[in-house]
C-alpha cells in the first residue's frame, strides 16, 4: 500500500515539472527532433532490414505471397509443387532486402524534405507518433518513387522468372494469374511496410531510454516527453 502511495506522489510531482519542459520547448527543436529521431529511425531499419536475410528470416516483416495467391499456395505444397512456391518467396524478400538498401539516400531526403508542423502535438501523440506521421504524410509519393528501385531489384534476383514459375504451375491447380506489375506494386509496398515497422520501433527505443541517445537534440525534446 505504501508503495502504491509514494508511486502516486511521484505523478503528482513529476506532472507539472513534465509539462513544463514540453511548454518551455520551441517547435523549432520539436520539429529538428522529430526529424532527427526519424532520420535515426531510416538507419537503423536500413541496418537491419536491408541486409541478406533481413526480411526472410525476421517474421516481423517477411513478405507472404499476395492474398489471392495464398488462394492455392496449400493446394500446391500437397502436390508436390511446394518449391515454386518457396522460389517465389525467397524471390520476393530478396527483392524487399536489395530495395531496402538502396533506399537510405531517398528515405532521409524525404524525411529532410517532408514539412512538419505542431511538431509537439505530433510528439506527444504515443510511442510511434513521428513515424507514423511520417508514413501518413509521405507513403504515396515515397511510393513512387520506391517503385523505380523495386524494379531495378527485381531483375537482379530473377522475381520475374520465379512469379512465371509459379503462375504456369499455380494455374494446373485454378490460379488467377495476376499481373506481373502487379507482384511489383505488392513487394515494393511490403518493402516500405517493413521499413516503417523497424521506423516505429527505433523510436520506441529513444523514447525508452532519450538521455541514452548521443544527440543532445534527441535528449532535449524526447526527454520533456519521458
Amino acid at each position: 500500500m505504501r508503495t502504491v502511495t509514494i508511486f502516486f506522489v511521484w505523478i503528482l510531482v513529476s506532472m507539472p515539472t513534465l509539462a513544463a519542459e514540453i511548454d518551455a520547448l520551441s517547435e523549432e527543436d520539436a520539429a529538428a527532433g522529430l526529424k532527427q529521431a526519424l532520420t535515426q529511425g531510416v538507419n537503423a531499419a536500413v541496418d537491419r532490414v536491408g541486409v541478406a536475410n533481413g526480411f526472410l528470416e525476421n517474421p516481423k516483416v517477411k513478405i507472404p505471397l499476395p492474398g489471392t495467391l495464398q488462394k492455392i499456395e496449400g493446394v500446391m505444397r500437397t502436390l508436390g509443387a511446394g518449391k515454386h512456391v518457396d522460389g517465389l518467396i525467397v524471390s520476393m524478400n530478396r527483392v524487399a532486402e536489395v530495395a531496402a538498401a538502396e533506399a537510405r539516400t531517398l528515405m532521409v531526403d524525404t524525411v529532410e524534405k517532408m514539412p512538419v508542423e505542431n511538431a509537439k502535438k505530433i510528439l506527444a501523440g504515443g510511442d510511434d507518433s513521428a513515424t507514423q506521421y511520417f508514413r501518413a504524410t509521405t507513403s504515396e509519393e515515397l511510393a513512387q518513387e520506391f517503385l523505380p528501385i523495386v524494379k531495378n531489384a527485381t531483375g537482379q534476383v530473377d522475381l520475374a522468372k520465379r512469379y512465371n514459375d509459379f503462375a504456369r504451375k499455380g494455374g494446373k491447380f485454378g490460379a488467377v494469374a495476376e499481373k506481373y506489375a502487379n507482384i511489383e506494386g505488392y513487394v515494393t509496398q511490403k518493402t516500405l511496410d517493413g521499413l516503417y515497422l523497424m521506423m516505429a520501433e527505433e523510436e520506441r527505443l529513444i523514447r525508452n531510454d532519450p538521455l541514452g541517445q548521443d544527440s543532445k537534440l534527441l535528449q532535449k525534446v524526447f526527454g520533456a516527453y519521458k
